[in-house]
């Protein structure tokens, strides 16, 4: 029931308040941590130009400029035990790449993967993000992917089931610098 000191509060707190009363909520924008923006480092390395070096403990991926400078991004982390170490090659580079759980993240998790086992399309909302460089070992697929992520929140910690995952706007600038072939090295 409507009352008229009811209309009255409802009106005057419009008339002192007008942007609270007509505005939509507000939707947090992200920033990434400037410690994980892409940056020239130094980096004494023995490493040829152009390796890909990954320090999972340390949340950075490592794109390797010269024996003494390199460029660096930060990265989100597969969980401990699940993540891969060693040398690998770029084996295939994707644009929006299509995603498919793992036999073994659908078998640890079938209640959060199970659904997806026929893929993801690429696009804005897939797990992969904007883009995915495939890490092959010996001519072989090893599942371990270099990849965006839609959820740029994660970057710095340890979240994902493996991969090495990086703001969509950090892995498409890796992308356009990280020919297929080019060496990856997980320390």
């Amino acid at each position: 029931m409507l009352t008229r000191r009811g209309v009255l509060t409802g009106v005057l707190a419009a008339v002192l308040a007008p942007q609270a009363a007509l505005a939509a909520p507000k939707k947090k924008i992200f920033v990434v941590n400037p410690e994980f923006r892409p940056q020239y480092v130094s980096f004494d390395s023995s490493y040829a130009p152009g390796t890909v070096v990954i320090d999972p403990r340390g949340r950075f991926l490592y794109l390797v400029e010269d024996g003494f400078t390199a460029r660096r991004y930060g990265v989100g982390v597969g969980r401990a035990g699940r993540v891969f170490h060693g040398v690998a090659k770029v084996g295939r580079k994707e644009e929006w790449p299509r995603w498919i759980p793992t036999n073994g993240m659908i078998r640890r998790q079938p209640e959060k993967y199970a659904r997806y086992a026929g893929g993801v399309a690429g696009g804005p909302h897939n797990p992969l993000g904007a883009r995915a460089l495939y890490l092959y070992r010996n001519g072989r697929d090893t599942h371990y992917r270099i990849h965006g992520t839609t959820e740029p929140w994660t970057i710095g910690r340890a979240v994902s089931n493996g991969c090495i995952r990086m703001v969509n706007e950090h892995v498409m600038d890796l992308y356009a610098r990280v020919p297929v072939g080019a060496r990856v090295v997980v320390i």
